[in-house]
């Protein structure tokens, strides 16, 4: 009889908040930084990690009347995606409720075999029309937070209606599409065009309507109450015009919504199943109170797994990402591979390549060169292999050109594995040099994108590598009760609570 009253008295409370409505075209939680997980599985969209299935149960765990909408995805193509996706979906489920689950009906959704694809275009104006034209009525919501470019002419309809929206950017990627476009897919663009930012400056509905293309997600920011980066030095990178690959339109919207003080920015944080003390993948479980034996012991078994000599001592080197040379400076580890091997030969210096991408054959090139077998492995991305890494691990080097947020450099202290990362985007925003005497810091950041700022970075780690056993334990469980604390979603949802109760002037969590 209690537990009905709480219940009972849940409900009652959750009814008299706003009701937030979670708009993201999908629930599968593969973040940017996390790109690998990609070649696990096609239902990857990058950068979706505020709307992951572990966020918005946090939304609602703190108390807020949430609601999610995203497309129904009947069918995925395979046992292993189809059972990630099912496993998010049921987690969201388990937490909400069927009741604030709304899914976008379109047989365009129902037998997809990748999220994005060649239908990107018709599958994002599917997705808005059901939006737009049942789901918003049915839930009445009081705040709509939608993310990147497959949700950016909601916040046009939104702001029509008098609806205060939140617009989230992960990825800078956008496309364009004329109204009688928009419109020859069941959305009428006349009840909102003049909330919509044009290619051309638009002098009326009919005149822009057939030749005046309509940009997505400088839409969303434009028209939204509010936008946020996931991380804020990426803010600032786009506002700064750090980037070249950001468009105009986009870095132009960005500064006027940072200049009117309506845009900040918000950092994601890793799933709640990267965890030493719990991960199946690990060979032994660990907490900050045995980091040391337990990393021995997963170092020896990923050694083994891989192809490395089995060496305890040797410092053990991670690289987690995609080998994606456009963003992720694969590139300058190349340049650099075999004399940071063969200069630390003395301490037995390894390095685990877990990945997949173009450039994962000049790495194989280089070992097979330099005999480097039993110090270099490169092998395909698993995702055991990956958790198992990330444990393993002395450092995990990401010397990324550009980064909207990232993740690894936000699991890897929680596994007491430092970064060795470029000062860029959410990395700015996460890894903090170490202080000489340890109190301080969670890995090593250089300031230079180039083959010499890595080897910089690396050197530094090798030198922390060299202190006594009793300081990096003590250090590294510093680091692990530290990363804890901050990376997580209970953080992420009230930032973002704090966000929704500043636009509406009300409470919404409790």
């Amino acid at each position: 009889m209690t537990n009905k009253n709480e219940d009972e008295a849940d409900k009652m409370n959750r009814e008299n908040k706003p009701t937030i409505l979670v708009v993201t075209p999908e629930i599968t939680y593969l973040p940017e930084g996390m790109g690998n997980m990609a070649q696990r599985m096609s239902a990857k969209a990058g950068g979706m990690a505020d709307v992951s299935a572990s966020l918005v149960s946090a939304l609602y765990d703190q108390g807020a009347d949430v609601h999610v909408a995203l497309p129904n995805y009947r069918r995925m193509f395979n046992m292993d995606i189809k059972s990630v996706h099912d496993r998010e979906y049921q987690t969201v489920r388990d937490t909400l409720g069927k009741e604030r689950i709304h899914l976008a009906e379109d047989r365009i959704f129902y037998h997809r075999d990748q999220v994005y694809a060649s239908e990107n275009r018709r599958m994002a104006l599917a997705f808005q029309r059901e939006i737009i034209n049942h789901i918003i009525p049915q839930v009445k919501p009081d705040l709509i937070h939608c993310n990147d470019w497959m949700t950016g002419l909601i916040p046009a309809v939104a702001r029509r209606f008098g609806i205060p929206c939140l617009y989230t950017v992960h990825n800078i990627h956008t496309e364009k599409m004329t109204m009688d476009q928009i419109e020859d897919r069941g959305i009428d663009a006349a009840e909102f065009w003049n909330h919509l930012y044009f290619e051309h400056p638009p002098y009326s509905y009919e005149e822009s309507r057939e030749t005046n293309p309509t940009d997505f997600l400088a839409s969303g920011i434009f028209a939204a109450d509010h936008v946020n980066t996931v991380s804020q030095t990426f803010l600032y990178e786009v506002v700064e015009g750090k980037h070249s690959f950001v468009p105009d339109a986009i870095r132009s919207e960005m500064a006027s919504k940072l200049h009117a003080g309506c845009a900040t920015g918000i950092l994601n944080a890793p799933d709640v199943s990267y965890d030493p003390e719990t991960d199946p993948a690990l060979e032994m479980n660990y907490t900050h109170e045995n980091v040391m034996e337990g990393k021995a012991v997963n170092k020896r078994a990923l050694q083994e797994r891989i192809g490395l000599e089995v060496r305890p001592d040797a410092p053990l080197f991670f690289w987690p990402s995609r080998l994606d040379p456009m963003q992720k400076g694969c590139q300058l580890l190349a340049d650099i591979l075999y004399q940071m091997v063969d200069d630390h030969s003395d301490i037995g210096l390894q390095v685990a390549i877990i990945a997949n991408g173009s450039f994962q054959k000049h790495f194989h090139n280089i070992v097979e060169l330099h005999g480097l077998q039993n110090r270099v492995a490169v092998v395909d991305f698993t995702e055991d292999d990956s958790r198992l890494g990330y444990a393993a691990a002395d450092f995990m080097m990401m010397p990324s050109r550009f980064e909207p947020c990232g993740l690894p450099q936000m699991v890897s202290p929680k596994y007491g594995t430092l970064s060795v990362a470029h000062d860029t985007g959410g990395i700015h925003d996460t890894v903090e040099h170490m202080h000489h005497d340890g109190n301080l810091g969670n890995g090593f950041r250089f300031q230079y994108y180039s083959p010499e700022g890595l080897r910089w970075g690396i050197d530094e780690a090798v030198g922390f590598y060299k202190r006594s056993w009793e300081d990096k334990d003590r250090i590294l469980s510093r680091v692990m009760r530290e990363s804890s604390e901050r990376f997580n979603h209970d953080t992420t949802a009230a930032a973002y609570i704090q966000r929704y109760e500043t636009m509406l002037g009300k409470k919404v969590g409790n």
